[in-house]
C-alpha cells in the first residue's frame, strides 16, 4: 500500500512538471534569432512593433524557417492572401488548399509582416502598448485573431522569455536601438543597424557639428565614414557613429544589391554599414571600377 501511494505521488509530480514545462532550448531557434535579429530591430524602429514579437512569431509560424510555407514561399508569418495582389502559394491550414502570400525572399516577408500589422484596423490598439510590453502584444495578437490556437499567446511569451528576446526591445542587444539627442531645442534621431548606429545629416551639417552633438571626435567620425574631416555633408546621407563592419548582416547573405541610378560604391557601402574596401574586395573589383545601373553586388 505504501509503495502504491509513493508511486502515485511520483506519477502525479511527473505529470504536473510536464504540464508546466516551458519551451526548451533549440539550436535552430537560436540560429534563427541570430540571422533575423537585426532585421527585426530595423522593423521595430520603423514600425514600432516589438522585435521580440516579430522574432517569436517568425520562428513559431515558420518552424525556424524550415516549414514548407517558409521554404516554398518565403512566408515566415503565415499571412494569408486577403487582398494580396502578389505571388501566391497554396497550402493546407485551417482549411484545405488555402491561399498564402509568397515572397521573393524572407526579408520581404518581414517587411510585409510589419505593413500587415500597421495597415490593419484590427491590430491598431496594439500600438497603444509600450514597445517593451511583449506580453501585452502577445495576448493582443491572439485576442485580435492573428491565430486560432488557444495557446498562441502563451507560446509566444515562452519563446521570448526562454531566449531572452526582450533584450532586442530594450536596446541591450545592439547598442542603442533607438535614441534621441537634444541640442539647442533640436532632436536628432539615432538608428541602429549592422551592430552599429547612425544618424542622417541635415542641411549644412559637418562632421564637427554632428560630433559635438554626439560627444565624439569629429576626426574619428570622418574616419568611420571614410571621408575628409572638413567635408560638408549632403542632407539625408547616412553618417555612421562607429567604425563600419566588414560585411552586411547575415540576413543579406544570399541577397545581392542591385545598383540603382545615381548610386556609387561609396553610397552602397554607407547604406549597408560596410567598409568601402571590403565591398570592392568581396566583389573582386578594383577601386577604379565604375559600377553601372543594374549591376548585382555582394554585400556579405
Amino acid at each position: 500500500m505504501k509503495r502504491t501511494i509513493i508511486a502515485t505521488f511520483f506519477l502525479l509530480a511527473v505529470l504536473l512538471s510536464g504540464s508546466a514545462q516551458k519551451v526548451t532550448w533549440n539550436k535552430s531557434y537560436s540560429d534563427y534569432f541570430d540571422t533575423w535579429g537585426e532585421v527585426a530591430v530595423q522593423q521595430m524602429i520603423q514600425y514600432r512593433i516589438p522585435a521580440s514579437i516579430t522574432l517569436a512569431q517568425g520562428v513559431l509560424e515558420s518552424g525556424a524557417g524550415k516549414s514548407e510555407l517558409a521554404r516554398r514561399a518565403n512566408n515566415h508569418f503565415g499571412i494569408k492572401c486577403n487582398g494580396w495582389t502578389g505571388r501566391k502559394s497554396y497550402h493546407d491550414d485551417d482549411e484545405r488548399n488555402e491561399c498564402f502570400r509568397a515572397y521573393d525572399n524572407a526579408y520581404q516577408s518581414f517587411v510585409d509582416h510589419s505593413k500587415f500589422l500597421t495597415g490593419s484596423q484590427r491590430y491598431r490598439r496594439l500600438f497603444d502598448l509600450k514597445r517593451t510590453d511583449y506580453k501585452g502584444w502577445a495576448r493582443g495578437l491572439k485576442a485580435c485573431g492573428y491565430a486560432t490556437s488557444p495557446t498562441y499567446a502563451t507560446r509566444l511569451i515562452e519563446i521570448i522569455e526562454t531566449y531572452e528576446l526582450h533584450r532586442y526591445d530594450t536596446g541591450k542587444e545592439f547598442y542603442r536601438q533607438q535614441n534621441t539627442v537634444m541640442r539647442q531645442g533640436e532632436m536628432r534621431q539615432v538608428y541602429a543597424f549592422n551592430k552599429n548606429y547612425y544618424v542622417r545629416a541635415r542641411r549644412g551639417d559637418t562632421f564637427r557639428r554632428i560630433a559635438d552633438e554626439m560627444d565624439i571626435s569629429y576626426r574619428k567620425l570622418a574616419r568611420y565614414n571614410e571621408r575628409d574631416k572638413n567635408d560638408t555633408l549632403e542632407e539625408g546621407e547616412i553618417i555612421w557613429l562607429q567604425k563600419k563592419a566588414r560585411k552586411a548582416p547575415k540576413a543579406f547573405k544570399n541577397r545581392p544589391h542591385r545598383v540603382e541610378p545615381g548610386e556609387s560604391m561609396y553610397i552602397i557601402s554607407q547604406r549597408y554599414g560596410i567598409r568601402l574596401k571590403n565591398l570592392y574586395k568581396m566583389n573582386d573589383l578594383s577601386p577604379d571600377y565604375v559600377i553601372h545601373t543594374g549591376d548585382l553586388l555582394k554585400v556579405r
